[in-house]
């Protein structure tokens, strides 16, 4: 008896860049990201192809002072991004500031 293979994919995109991938199945509620030309040069997600969907990089509100926070290529602070969908629900990837240490060597 003849078996028959299926070769299961799912197609990505993102909606800001023309920036489109294809990968095997990736487990429920992980999503696939990559640097977007359309939103800074950040690191942004991809959406299955065909979602009607807007993505939107959130700059940082609040003061920076001295934090190390994620910047674009326009030199500003963004502290996210959202993905705006037509049914109304949201995504939000947040770009947390970086903890830094500073060391004495006084012996």
């Amino acid at each position: 008896m003849p078996a028959v293979l299926l070769d299961a994919y799912t197609d990505w995109e993102c909606h800001e860049c023309s920036f489109t991938e294809r990968t095997r199945p990736i487990p429920p509620g992980a999503v696939r990201m990559h640097i977007c030309a359309g939103l800074h040069d950040l690191s942004a997600p991809l959406v299955p192809a065909g979602s009607d969907c807007k993505l939107v990089a959130l700059e940082r509100q609040e003061y920076l002072g001295d934090e190390i926070q994620a910047t674009g290529d326009d030199g500003r602070p963004y502290s996210g991004i959202s993905t705006v969908y037509a049914d109304g629900h949201n995504d939000l990837v947040v770009n947390a500031p970086v903890a830094r240490i500073i060391l004495s060597l006084d012996l």
